[in-house]
């Protein structure tokens, strides 16, 4: 393995033994790591170049937080690997290498290239050489740790789920599957749902003003992201919660995604109007006929007859469909109006590992964490006891 550390084009090699079979390169520049990989296949949604551009742009320059994209080939062969989008992080004392998330991203994986493991031995060698660079590079950090991880990318495997050092994480995704028939789909909802969404539709349309629209115009969808801020926080204000997406830096990123993605199609804005009025509006992100829903807002008790957030989410669902989009995720966070519409679980998995001393003992706890989450009546009865939500996303 050779590991090499880059910084703004300055490359620092380390010559190792090649025996792990794969050598690991450290770019503290995402536009840099990217142009070293030239073609990219998303895993998810969340994986799409346009995704991290806008968050290295907002978070590159944030306080205690450094970009750190590992880039991985065959050491033999030169062929890409893996690229993880990854950060160097300063918090509670101790130094840590995540993902590229701040709670903003909801799935975090690899990209993966021609080389990547397809085996749990293969995956533990490539392991050991990403753990090896982190532990070598002149910044030092005390701990990995990869949170949201899924097990599946595209119906392929998900390398890095062959560790053993995962564990079940705290949340989960929420999968609907249409198939090519979506007025079929409909019909396998509850009876009550589809009634709901019918009359909602209805009591919206009384007012002759009233439409809905996917935003193909740049300064439009941006107008409307401006509204969702505003709807978003006063609907958490209401419920007194702690509400960050109207940050300074959290705001540029979302600004950043609309207004660099909705020209190609991979961020998509929709709204429902009655005039001038924006009534509930949706944010997500596509590739190919995969939707993800990323941020969604309504105005409140004027509008609650009509159940404006579900009734945007459905005709969002029909009107992709219509342009190809056969699954649609509704993200982390089980809350029950997308059981409504019969979402399926996806399961996410943590990964931790030390990188010094001083990461041992919180690598140690996420280890005992997975191995309770293993055991769900466990889990339960340890949650009853210390007064912990089943889930804190439930309703």
């Amino acid at each position: 393995m050779t590991v090499l550390t880059t910084n703004a084009g300055r490359l620092d090699a380390r010559p190792t033994s090649r025996a792990a079979g794969f050598r690991v390169e450290l770019v503290h520049d995402w536009k840099q790591a990217v142009a070293r990989w030239h073609d990219i296949s998303p895993s998810t949604p969340f994986q799409h170049p346009q995704w991290y551009d806008a968050w290295y742009g907002a978070f590159a320059g944030a306080e205690g937080v450094a970009p750190l994209i590992a880039v991985v080939t065959d050491a033999s062969t030169h062929e890409p690997a893996m690229l993880l989008p990854l950060i160097r992080r300063r918090q509670n004392k101790i130094t840590t290498i995540e993902f590229a998330d701040l709670n903003l991203t909801d799935y975090n994986a690899p990209i993966l290239g021609s080389a990547a493991p397809r085996d749990a031995k293969a995956m533990r060698a490539l392991w050991r050489s990403l753990l090896s660079a982190l532990r070598r590079m002149p910044e030092a950090a005390d701990l990995i740790r990869l949170r949201k991880v899924p097990i599946d990318l595209d119906g392929r495997p998900n390398p890095l789920a062959l560790l053993d050092t995962g564990g079940p994480c705290l949340l989960n995704g929420n999968l609907v599957t249409t198939g090519e028939d979506y007025d079929a789909w409909r019909y396998t909802l509850q009876k009550v749902v589809r009634t709901e969404l019918q009359r909602s539709w209805r009591v919206f349309t009384r007012d002759p003003a009233a439409s809905f629209a996917i935003v193909t115009d740049i300064s439009e969808a941006l107008r409307i992201l401006a509204t969702t801020e505003v709807q978003q926080a006063a609907r958490m204000q209401s419920l007194g919660r702690n509400y960050v997406l109207n940050d300074e830096t959290c705001a540029a990123f979302y600004r950043n995604l609309v207004r660099n993605g909705v020209g190609n199609g991979y961020a998509l804005v929709s709204a429902l109007t009655v005039g001038d009025e924006i009534v509930a509006t949706l944010l997500g992100i596509r590739t190919g006929s995969r939707f993800v829903m990323v941020r969604i807002s309504n105005a409140g008790e004027k509008w609650s007859n009509c159940s404006p957030g579900r009734l945007i989410i459905e005709r969002t669902m029909a009107a992709l469909h219509r342009d190809g989009v056969r699954e649609f995720d509704f993200s982390v966070g089980n809350y029950a109006y997308k059981r409504r519409f019969g979402v399926t679980r996806l399961p996410l998995i943590d990964i931790s590992a030390a990188l010094s001393w001083r990461g041992w003992p919180f690598a140690l706890r996420d280890r005992a964490v997975g191995m309770v989450r293993n055991r769900p009546q466990l889990d339960a009865r340890l949650r009853r006891v210390f007064g912990k939500p089943l889930s804190h996303e439930e309703n």
